[in-house]
């Protein structure tokens, strides 16, 4: 399997056995490198109940493990449906070159798997937002920061 089709049909098609499976939601896929999948991953936060537990995190992890890596440059990532705004971001820290993805956030809207709110509240002051945050114990944190700053080992990233 070696075309952009074939990889995503192996993302849909984890998408629908995983959910029949009962594992999660209809969200599949797969992380490609050099022509070969190398991960796999599906919706399992039902399963785990863990909510972070998405197609596409699932398989960025499953992916930096076989690489020995946290950055995923030379990889292409297909995914059953366009991720929403936890996948994005952690596609966006995992850097893949490339993201193809199949349904797009209004089919999965119409699905039941309406994401516009976090949206919306991300664009929202932190004072307006849904869920309070309050910022606590701010100068006792930056001696973490200082520290990593100042540390010569460091990995960036």
């Amino acid at each position: 399997m070696e075309n952009k089709e074939g990889f995503m049909r192996e993302a849909i098609q984890l998408s629908i056995e995983k959910m029949q499976a009962g594992w999660g939601g209809p969200f599949g896929a797969v992380v490609v490198r050099h022509g070969e999948i190398i991960a796999r991953g599906y919706n399992n936060v039902t399963a785990s109940n863990d909510p972070t537990a998405h197609a596409e995190v699932d398989a960025i992890r499953k992916a930096c493990a076989v690489l020995g890596t946290h950055q995923l440059t030379d990889c292409e990532l297909y995914t059953s449906c366009e991720p929403c705004p936890m996948c994005l971001g952690a596609i966006y820290w995992a850097r893949p070159k490339i993201v193809y993805y199949a349904n797009n956030k209004q089919d999965a809207a119409q699905a039941g798997f309406d994401d516009q709110f976090i949206y919306e509240e991300l664009a929202l002051p932190l004072a307006q937002r849904t869920i309070p945050m309050h910022q606590l114990l701010r100068d006792e944190a930056l001696v973490a920061f200082r520290e990593w700053q100042n540390k010569t080992n460091r990995t960036e990233y």
